[in-house]
Parts: C-alpha cells; structure tokens; sequence
C-alpha cells in the first residue's frame, strides 16, 4: 500500500493515521521495522519534525517501539493490542494458559455450531500451513502458522467482539507461544489440532470445546515447550 502525500491542514494527525493504517492493514507486519525518518518525510512529503511527532505518538499509543541505534519496530497492531502487551507481558504463564483456554474454547463451541463452509476450508488450509510450518523445524515460522490457525477459528465463532479481543491480545499470545516453545522445535512435542476441527466440522461444540481448552495446559506441562 503506498503512501500518500497529506493535503489538508492537520499534517500530523494525517500522517499519524497513514502510519497507523500501515500497521493495521498489515503492510507493516508485528515484528518489523518501519522505514527510516528520512525515508517518511520522502514518502509523505511533510517535514521531519511531522514525522517524528506521529512516531512518537503511536510509540507512546504502544503500537511502535523506538530503539536507539536500531530502528522503530511494530510491536503491535492496535492501540488496544499495545496496552495488552505492556500490562500482560510479565503476567503468570499458567494464567494466561487459562485466559487462552477460555476464550478459544468458547470460540470452538460456537464455531461448531456457526461454521460455513468458507470456515471449514479456511480451517483446513491453515492446519496444513501450521503442520508445514512445523516440519520445517522453523520456531518463528511455527509460531506465526499456530498463531494464524487459532485466530481463524475464533473467527469461525462469527462473534465479532469475540475476535477483536482475541486479535488484540494476539501479540501477547504469540509471546507467550513463543518463550513456550523455545527456539527447537522436538517431534515429541507436537500437537495435533485435527480433533477439534473435526469435531468443528461434525457441529460437536462439547468436542471441539475439551480440544481447544486442554492445548494450552498441555503446553504448561511440559516444560521443554509444545506446540500450541
């Protein structure tokens, strides 16, 4: 998505919301780093004081993180999903297993009962995607996979607060998902998610429900990491 020179009068709101719309949309993925001061003043067209203001602004909204000598890095994709991230970061692990729990197993029953068949097919490309990701032995790559699979099927629950909150706790989930798993991924340790989108497919929300609300546990138990 390219961006545009602002026109109006309110230049730094203008160039907030540009920058803002790059994260949200995805073009600037969680994880990357944004193009240098000198690179937005040419892309905008406004003066580098305007630029520096709207960084600063979506640092302190919690949605980019400056780091001296480095570059300015997304860390998150909403100004909700940056508070998550701060206030949660150091939380309990098990207690953010439970959070996890209770909020993917609620999505799983009711996507049991709501799916389309646009969901089932999703569903289906994307536990592939996960199980692809896995065998490449790839950490990063596997957290990104797992991560996508779980949000598709809170999606499938066609309950739109639902999978807003779970989208701006995302971030933190992958942390989370992250430091659980290590940087190896062991073959002892995976975890087959194949049950609870059968039981999706089948319309049985008990089933899906006991899948989705034991995986987080599962990886608690085990202290060399799981794949969630």
């Amino acid at each position: 998505m390219a961006l545009t020179s602002p026109r109006r009068s309110a230049l730094s709101d203008q160039v907030i919301a540009q920058l803002r719309n790059q994260i949200t949309s995805g073009e600037w993925p969680v994880g990357s780093r944004i193009p240098t001061e000198p690179e937005l003043v040419e892309q905008l067209g406004v003066a580098r004081n305007t630029v520096r203001e709207a960084v600063r602004a979506l640092a302190h909204n919690g949605l980019l993180d400056i780091r001296q000598g480095s570059g300015t890095y997304v860390v998150a994709t909403s100004e909700l999903a940056g508070v998550m991230h701060r206030r949660f970061a150091d939380a309990n692990p098990r207690h953010i297993a439970e959070l996890r729990s209770t909020l993917e197993s609620s999505a799983a029953e009711l996507a049991a009962e709501r799916r389309t068949e646009r969901d089932l097919k999703q569903l289906d490309t994307l536990l592939a995607r996960r199980e692809e990701a896995w065998a490449t032995g790839d950490a990063e790559q596997f957290v990104a996979a797992d991560a996508t699979f779980h949000q598709a099927v809170v999606a499938a629950s066609h309950n739109e607060v639902l999978t807003e909150i779970y989208a701006d706790l995302g971030d933190l989930l992958r942390d989370w998902l992250r430091d659980d798993i290590g940087r190896e991924l062991r073959p002892e340790n995976h975890m087959d998610h194949a049950r609870m989108v059968e039981a999706i497919r089948a319309g049985d929300g008990d089933a899906a429900a006991a899948e989705a609300a034991g995986y987080p546990f599962m990886c608690l138990r085990n202290p060399a990491g799981a794949g969630g």
